[in-house]
């Protein structure tokens, strides 16, 4: 079933409202509802055109989209907006006329939309082209203005962790046997050929027993691990057979190809492990091989699993300076945060606000010979005659640091639906990251512009 959506700007001059004008009346409201002032914060003509500058001229299949290519990036920010699912979206976009607005369509109450796949097809079509600094340019040309202290770069690192339990080997090895063990049994059924033994009950049993107790020992851990090894191994041989009888016949998809390749890897870091040997860039979930484990070193969380991002923050406002499934060390890219804020603003870096990680010598020499002024702490004895309005500008870029930018993060991760990502891939969840933030970002500063608003009307 299709449904015909159309711009509001092409159908308000037809509508027959005579004595009221209902349109106008909700163009008013939405103009000051928060979602208006969101609206009004955000370049999507700008960005919609530079997204699709990289999409074809016309559609592969001949359709015509069902939202226009504005439409289509406001539908991403309002996914963090509201918080929902895809067809939570769908079903909130279909009864609330100010969402319509935000999107730019106005949807027949008698045909709404059913198909909440509509959202995933869009950011997999958007996910493919994003471009986070040529985007994060544009929205710097909208801001810019209303920005203060461009000479001042905070900079920081956090991890925005994905929608994943928490893998261990155990659990790990289990979920590579369990679906193996399934992707064997469903050919076998296929090529009418015999199942091939292995001890895959008895060790499903044992992982039942072992997973009851609320406390596992060592030794316990140790053997279960062992056993599952060794079930892996058998069922990677009996499927490498079944596949040379008839490699005609068999034809995975992809997900399954790529599936099948990480747990090959999984079984092979394992092994390493249970040889006490050092394994680089550890699979943590054969559903989502790309996420590494980042080391934090936080009290309550110490290891976390998601993207890791260097941010800078200009006036309270984050831009991404770069961002990676890999752990790296934030220490050393101190520089390319001063350049990239300079190459945003235009203006040059005199303070710099970061914690103590990037505090090393390099950075400190960069810092010096271009006259920046740091909140890092001293080397050495205190001279007697240190200038006491440098030191005070010290404390209150570290206070600033630590309020504005830690709060910022807070903020995003638990308003803007980037405290636990649930993607299927590294692109979509590289584009819901940048969504959310930059949607924390609009709401920051629509904030900003209502309390200008009321303060105008108190003075006068």
């Amino acid at each position: 079933m299709f449904v015909k959506l159309r711009k509001i700007s092409e159908i308000t001059a037809t509508l027959p409202f005579t004595e009221f004008d209902f349109m106008q009346k909700y163009r008013e409201s939405f103009a000051v509802s928060e979602l208006g002032r969101i609206h009004a914060q955000l370049p999507l003509k700008e960005l919609a055109e530079k997204i699709r500058s990289h999409f074809p001229k016309t559609h592969p299949q001949g359709n015509t989209p069902m939202f226009p290519p504005e439409g289509e990036v406001a539908l991403m920010f309002l996914k963090p907006y509201t918080g929902q699912s895809d067809d939570g979206l769908i079903e909130m976009l279909n009864g609330n006329i100010h969402m319509q607005m935000f999107c730019g369509v106005l949807i027949d109450p008698a045909k709404p939309i059913k198909n909440g796949k509509i959202v995933s097809a869009i950011r997999q079509r958007i996910a493919g082209v994003l471009d986070i600094r040529e985007l994060q340019k544009i929205l710097y040309g909208k801001w810019g203005g209303s920005l203060r202290n461009k000479d001042l770069c905070l900079t920081d690192a956090t991890c925005y962790e994905s929608h994943l339990r928490f893998p261990t080997d155990v659990k790990l090895l289990w979920e590579c046997c369990e679906w193996l063990q399934s992707l064997i049994a469903k050919t076998c059924k296929a090529q009418k050929e015999r199942l091939p033994r292995n001890k895959y009950r008895d060790i499903d049993r044992a992982r039942l027993t072992y997973a009851k107790h609320r406390k596992h020992s060592r030794a316990a851990t140790v053997k279960l691990r062992r056993r599952l090894l060794g079930l892996l191994s058998k069922q990677i041989g009996q499927w490498n057979r079944i596949c040379k009888i008839h490699t005609v016949d068999i034809a995975l998809t992809a997900e399954q190809s790529k599936r099948l390749f990480a747990l090959k890897e999984v079984y092979r870091q394992q092994r390493a492990l249970a040889q006490k040997k050092e394994v680089k860039k550890r699979i943590v979930s054969i559903d989502r091989p790309y996420i590494r484990p980042i080391v934090r070193g936080k009290e309550n969380k110490r290891v976390e699993f998601g993207a890791k991002v260097n941010n800078i923050q200009i006036d309270g406002i984050s831009f991404i300076e770069h961002h990676s499934f890999e752990a790296f060390n934030e220490g050393v890219r101190l520089q390319e945060c001063i350049e990239y804020q300079q190459e945003l603003t235009g203006v040059k870096v005199a303070k710099v606000g970061a914690d103590t990680i990037y505090a090393n010598n390099d950075n400190r020499r960069y810092c010096t010979e271009n006259g920046i002024t740091t909140c890092f702490v001293r080397k050495g004895p205190k001279p007697k005659d240190e200038n006491t309005d440098i030191s005070t500008a010290r404390r209150i870029i570290g206070t600033l640091r630590s309020t504005a930018m830690e709060g910022s993060f807070g903020n995003q991760k638990q308003h803007y639906g980037v405290s636990r990502i649930a993607a299927r891939n590294s692109r979509s969840e590289t584009l819901l990251l940048f969504f959310g933030i930059h949607m924390a970002n609009a709401a920051t500063l629509a904030a900003r512009q209502l309390a200008i608003e009321e303060k105008k009307k108190q003075r006068a």
